[in-house]
């Protein structure tokens, strides 16, 4: 459960102003800490930290790798601090553009600064820090760092169309491997020790400040990924190591045809043989990075959708039951004190509402769910909220609140959202009546989008789900960020028993 009553803000890294390209672990981040703690906010929201490919268009949540962390967050300038780098190096810098992250660019960029900073490390002697890291993360970091050698190696492709042997992790393949790109799997490691570095000095400085980080884990993996090369046998792969069936949603009142997201879907049998292990590994990673973590799509744990591999939509799908109590009652008995949101938005069946109870995590409401036709009865109407829970005004996946009003709701829609909260309000006051409903009701955490709370339209939206373009782009500006209403948030949050 969420034992304190307080409220936050989601901002992904990515959405942090900076001179170089996308948000990242620098200087940035910990005045954004800093605004927080002014305003005496709880916590900070934040999207995966896990790798992303321009193959998924920089997705948080289709990452080659459940476990590592993504190195295009390492900040510049604190490898300046830290002596890996000279501020010299840092220069010429391209004109990155404000507003939008530039995952090419930034990554075309950092790359000479992470092989000037690796040849410094190389040559300097002994890390005996360097090496602590590395013996404690081999679990996971020895086959991910061998991973990114070898799609280097095999100029990108995917592990499917790597050579037999090594697609199929022969020991001597791989041993061979290991030895021809030694070099590269080093740089691997030393570019993930340092992100884990400058993270873990981030994450302190958020507890000094009484700062929870709330973190979130894609419940699927993509299919290109260190996770189902290095681990095949749990998931429902073929004799050729292809899915057999893909992950989906079936057709609703959004999408005809269903949504065919097409990553692998768990044998969760295999899993239970094996103590669910895996699973038990990718909570524990969590728990060092987070100080508790939202888990996507919750209900594939009470029932799940999955396709035929090979189909073009997600029609001719099927449910099956998922892992259930039975999965987090083993989770528990690894990690007692793991803590988890579940993400229980959409039809919330009673087989995940057991779930909820008996193991009390919190759920999920969005008040820009809350004003359709059904509003006296909807879950996401403050009225109808309970205590053990996070109330959000929308998130990732939603329009930003002025986006919502200005181009979503009905006239219907808006008239139950005016008579709801005693207001007629215009576009430029929406998200504060908003905000304020979610701050005042019972829900023990109030979560609000950096963007709804600078009052942002549409053009700030972060995802539009079921589509590959124009997605995770959006950032704040150092103007938009030096005129946000913290000290009106911070005026609300103790008004209303948060802070």
């Amino acid at each position: 459960m969420i034992q304190t009553r307080g409220s936050g803000i989601l901002l992904h890294i990515t959405s942090l102003p900076s001179p170089y390209g996308i948000g990242d672990f620098g200087p940035a981040a910990y005045r954004f800490v800093d605004a927080l703690e002014r305003a005496r906010q709880h916590y900070w929201q934040i999207l995966p930290l896990n790798p992303t490919e321009t193959a998924y268009a920089h997705s948080p949540y289709s990452s080659p790798s459940a476990f590592a962390m993504n190195t295009l967050l390492i900040s510049p300038e604190m490898l300046v601090r830290e002596g890996f780098l000279r501020k010299s190096e840092l220069e010429p810098a391209p004109g990155f553009p404000e507003g939008r992250a530039a995952y090419e660019a930034a990554a075309w960029y950092r790359e000479r600064l992470f092989a000037a900073a690796y040849e410094r490390f190389r040559h300097s002697g002994p890390d005996r820090r360097f090496e602590a890291f590395c013996d404690g993360a081999g679990w996971w970091l020895d086959a991910h760092a061998l991973f990114v050698a070898l799609k280097d190696h095999f100029r990108g492709q995917a592990w499917n169309r790597w050579p037999e042997e090594i697609q199929a992790r022969e020991p001597g393949a791989l041993k061979e491997m290991r030895e021809l790109l030694d070099d590269r799997i080093l740089k691997e490691k030393f570019l993930q020790y340092i992100a884990a570095r400058q993270w873990s000095a981030l994450r302190r400085y958020c507890t000094e400040r009484a700062i929870q980080v709330i973190g979130d884990i894609p419940i699927y993996v993509a299919y290109d990924s260190v996770d189902v090369w290095a681990n095949p046998g749990i998931f429902k792969l073929d004799e050729d190591l292809r899915p057999t069936v893909v992950a989906g949603v079936p057709p609703d009142m959004f999408s005809k045809t269903g949504q065919l997201w097409g990553n692998p879907v768990y044998d969760w049998a295999a899993l239970r043989e094996q103590g669910y292990d895996w699973w038990a590994g990718r909570i524990a990673r969590s728990a060092e990075l987070y100080d508790l973590f939202r888990i996507d799509h919750f209900r594939a744990f009470a029932d799940y959708y999955e396709v035929p591999a090979g189909d073009a939509t997600a029609e001719r799908g099927t449910w099956v039951d998922g892992p259930g109590t039975d999965f987090f009652e083993a989770l528990a008995r690894k990690h007692p004190c793991f803590a988890i949101v579940a993400e229980d938005l959409g039809a919330n069946t009673p087989a995940v509402q057991a779930l909820l109870d008996r193991f009390d995590f919190p759920g999920m409401k969005i008040l820009l769910f809350a004003f359709g036709e059904g509003v006296a009865r909807t879950p996401h109407i403050p009225h109808n909220y309970v205590h053990n829970l996070i109330c959000y005004t929308g998130t990732h996946d939603n329009n930003t609140a002025r986006g919502w009003f200005e181009e979503e709701a009905s006239e219907e829609d808006k008239e139950r959202f005016f008579t709801y909260t005693g207001r007629k309000v215009g576009a430029d006051e929406v998200h504060r009546e908003l905000v304020r409903l979610g701050m005042t009701s019972v829900a023990q955490a109030c979560i609000v989008p950096m963007q709804d709370l600078l009052g942002l339209g549409a053009a700030a939206r972060m995802n539009y789900p079921s589509t590959t373009t124009g997605n995770w782009v959006w950032r704040m500006t150092p103007e938009e960020f030096a005129g946000a209403p913290f000290e009106w948030l911070r005026g609300l949050t103790e008004l209303t028993g948060r802070g």
